[in-house]
C-alpha cells in the first residue's frame, strides 16, 4: 500500500485508510466475528490508518479495536479517534470533556496514545469555542503526551479557514468532498491546508453509499439531481463491466496532495476489495464519461450543521 506524508507531521499515512465506523454499528448490524477480523485484515493489506471515534456505536467502536487490538504491536498502525461528538444531538466540546474524553478513549482502545485526536463535526457548534477552548485543551493534552497530533473535522468548507486562520492544528479531515461528484475539498481547501502545512485527510469515497450499486439510503442528504445523476453514473459503469465504487475509491487516491481516503467496513471482503482497487490503474476513458454525467450537479451538495458555519 502506498503511504504518504501527513503535512508536516512525522506520519506517514496510506493512501486508503481503515475506518472503523461500521464496527460500532453506526450504518448496519454487524458480526462480532467478521468485525474482529476486520482489523487484523487491513492491517495485513497495508491500511494501517485506524479512524475512529466515541460518536460511532456510541462507544462500540472503540471497545471492539481495543479487543481486536490487543495482540497487535503498537507500532504497526497509526491511530485516530475523535472528541467532542457523542450523539445525534449530544456536543461538548468543553475543556473539561476534552480530557475526559481522551482518557476515556485511551481506555477503550487500550493504549498509553493516540497519534492523531480531531474536534468531531464543528459545525454542529459555535465555532469560536474550538478555537478559544477546545484546541487549547488539547494542546495542552498533547504536552503531557496522551496525544501526538491534533486537529479537526467536518462538511461545510469554511471552517477549515475559520479555525486555521487563528489557532494551529496538525491536519484535518474532510468527508464525501473529494469524490467522482463533488471535489470541493480540493479546489477550495487544499491548497490554503498546503500552504499552512496542516495535512489533508479525506473520507467518504462512496459519499455514503451515493457513489455505490446499493440502495440509497433515506437519510442521504443530497438533491434529487445529484441522485439521478449518481444513479445515470452506476448503470454506465455496470454496462462497462465496471463497479461505479471502484472508480469511486480510485479516483480519490489520486491527487498526491490527499495524504489519505479513509474507507470503513467491518467486512473483511470489501477491505480486500478495496486493497485489489488501489492497486489496479484507474481507467482514464471510463472516468472522463463518468464525469460528464456528474458535470452539471458538480460540487453539488447540502448544508450541514449550524447555517451560519456553512
Amino acid at each position: 500500500m502506498e503511504h504518504r506524508k501527513l503535512g508536516n507531521t512525522e506520519l506517514s499515512l496510506p493512501v486508503v485508510g481503515f475506518g472503523a465506523s461500521s464496527l460500532g454499528q453506526e450504518f448496519r448490524q454487524v458480526k462480532l466475528e467478521k468485525a474482529l477480523q476486520s482489523v487484523p485484515v487491513a492491517l495485513d493489506l497495508g491500511m494501517d490508518l485506524i479512524d475512529t471515534s466515541p460518536f460511532y456505536g456510541r462507544g462500540m467502536s472503540e471497545v471492539l479495536l481495543g479487543i481486536a487490538l490487543r495482540d497487535i504491536p503498537r507500532d504497526r498502525y497509526t491511530l485516530c479517534t475523535k472528541l467532542g461528538r457523542y450523539h445525534l444531538h449530544h456536543f461538548d466540546f468543553s475543556a473539561k470533556r476534552v480530557r475526559e474524553s481522551i482518557d476515556v478513549s485511551l481506555h477503550r482502545l487500550g493504549t498509553d496514545h493516540l497519534d492523531i485526536i480531531l474536534c468531531h463535526d464543528i459545525e454542529f457548534v459555535p465555532m469560536q469555542q474550538i478555537v478559544d477552548e477546545t484546541i487549547p485543551a488539547m494542546q495542552a493534552v498533547r504536552d503531557q503526551g496522551k496525544v501526538r497530533y491534533i486537529g479537526f473535522s467536518g462538511y461545510p468548507q469554511k471552517i477549515f479557514p475559520f479555525v486555521i486562520d487563528q489557532i494551529g492544528v496538525d491536519c484535518v479531515l474532510s468527508y464525501n468532498q473529494y469524490t467522482l461528484q463533488n471535489t470541493r475539498f480540493l479546489d477550495e481547501t487544499v491548497p490554503y491546508l498546503k500552504g499552512k502545512g496542516v495535512g489533508a485527510m479525506n473520507a467518504g469515497p462512496f459519499s455514503a453509499r451515493l457513489l455505490t450499486n446499493a440502495p440509497l439510503p433515506d437519510w442521504l442528504k443530497e438533491p434529487e439531481a445529484v441522485k439521478e445523476a449518481a444513479r445515470q453514473a452506476a448503470l454506465f459503469c455496470q454496462d462497462q463491466g465496471v463497479d461505479i465504487a471502484q472508480l469511486a475509491l480510485q479516483f480519490s487516491l489520486t491527487h498526491p496532495d490527499m495524504a489519505t481516503t479513509i474507507a470503513g467496513s467491518a467486512n473483511p471482503d470489501n477491505i480486500r476489495k478495496w486493497a485489489r482497487w488501489a492497486a489496479t490503474p484507474l481507467d482514464q476513458a471510463l472516468l472522463a464519461e463518468v464525469q460528464r454525467i456528474f458535470e452539471p450537479v458538480h460540487n453539488i451538495g447540502h448544508l450541514e450543521g449550524l447555517p451560519e458555519n456553512n
